[in-house]
């Protein structure tokens, strides 16, 4: 009996890897969070699976129905949200389960930032123009941010940021950004990248917050902030496809 940690993607049932969904058909039990899935993926689990959504439970129930699990000698599919590797919980689960002497292994999905980066068809790396990605998140009611990841340091760099859990702050981290970025940088806003309720906002710094609080948006949304977030922006050739780069002959094909 193994928990496998699978990578649910940014929420449409399309987008989940081959291997996570063999996962879903071959495990008994299925624990899901229910805020932020699209129902469609729960197709992929066999008939008669147990199905268990686990977004009003805290991490001793869930850690209690992965061990039950186990005793029963049951497979489980355990679905995180976008990749496994950003904000899943992860750490604190596996560690329950080393304790409990339950095995677990891990299943990559489809980040959220990058889903919607697909739905705005934008590259987050512009030559010249911006060559790094912050993924982050900012604090209110949640656990505290380690000494030292204030956004404004994160902005300094003019990165393009990622910011995850933070639609509620929207008004605040803007002001917060101008400093950095100015008024008119260029903020996209995509909530439930990727599911049918998709909805993509674009603005700037000064703007945005208005846009969000007028759709009304409260929970799985990413923001995306940076100059490559400017529709149609101008970039210079990178050096990786210029003609003029003195290429090896085993580029050229021999």
């Amino acid at each position: 009996m193994t928990v496998h940690f699978i990578g649910a993607g940014p929420g449409a049932a399309d987008l989940l890897t081959v291997r996570a969904v063999n996962l879903l058909r071959g495990s008994a039990v299925c624990l899901y969070a229910g805020t932020y899935l699209d129902p469609e993926v729960l197709a992929h689990c066999a008939p008669g699976t147990e199905l268990i959504d686990t977004q009003r439970l805290d991490l001793d129930q869930i850690t209690s129905h992965l061990v039950r699990a186990h005793e029963r000698g049951l497979d489980v599919a355990r679905l995180c949200s976008g990749d496994p590797s950003l904000y899943s919980a992860l750490t604190e689960q596996t560690r329950r389960l080393d304790a409990h002497g339950v095995p677990w292994d891990i299943t990559p999905g489809v980040p959220a930032y990058a889903a919607a980066a697909a739905a705005l068809g934008t590259e987050l790396t512009v030559p010249e123009v911006v060559q790094s990605v912050v993924l982050t998140r900012t604090q209110a009611r949640s656990t505290a941010m380690p000494e030292g990841e204030a956004l404004a340091n994160f902005a300094a760099t003019g990165a393009t940021l990622v910011l995850h859990l933070a639609i509620t702050r929207i008004r605040v981290l803007a002001a917060e950004l101008i400093a950095q970025y100015g008024p008119n940088c260029s903020v996209a806003v995509v909530y439930r990248a990727s599911q049918p309720e998709q909805l993509v906002l674009r603005g700037t710094l000064a703007d945005i917050a208005d846009q969000v609080e007028s759709a009304d948006l409260r929970q799985a949304a990413v923001i995306l902030v940076g100059p490559a977030m400017t529709p149609s922006i101008d970039c210079v050739q990178s050096h990786l496809y210029d003609p003029a780069r003195v290429r090896a002959a085993s580029e050229k094909g021999g």
